[in-house]
């Protein structure tokens, strides 16, 4: 087995950072994810932070090659493990929050057009009860001969 995944810790500050350049909206949540944060839209990922590094998520591959030709720009997600359809925008950008700002406005509307994702609350099912146990058929010893 390999060595587990180290997942960096965001600090408030980065956390009220991200935050602050997520578009406000009834379909948009932020909630936190492992010590970071992430931006959802009808339950589907758009924006995340992940220590320092800000990713976005993009459905065009069109949107995702122009990204990925920007300077800076980079795989989002454990160097391990990088998240697909993610890019994390350059650092440098952290000084001119209107970029950022553009693509993660861009990545939630186009993972906006996705199908919702259900809650994670999955449906209780009611307990057995003994009036709703079938009962179970008896073993009986079935003398075989020898």
């Amino acid at each position: 087995m390999g060595t587990a995944m180290q997942i960096p810790k965001a600090s408030e500050d980065e956390k009220n950072r991200f935050r602050s350049l997520i578009p406000s909206g009834p379909s948009v949540e932020v909630k936190p994810m492992f010590g970071n944060v992430g931006a959802f839209v009808n339950g589907n990922m758009f924006a995340g932070l992940f220590g320092s590094a800000i990713g976005v998520r993009l459905v065009q591959e069109s949107s995702l090659a122009e990204l990925a030709a920007v300077d800076g720009t980079g795989p989002f997600g454990p160097a391990e493990r990088p998240m697909g359809g993610y890019l994390a925008l350059p650092p440098a950008w952290a000084g001119t929050p209107d970029r950022a700002v553009r693509w993660i406005e861009r990545a939630l509307a186009e993972v906006g057009t996705l199908p919702s994702k259900p809650g994670k609350s999955k449906p209780v099912r009611p307990k057995a009860t003994k009036a709703t146990k079938a009962p179970r058929a008896k073993a009986t010893a079935v003398k075989r001969p020898r």
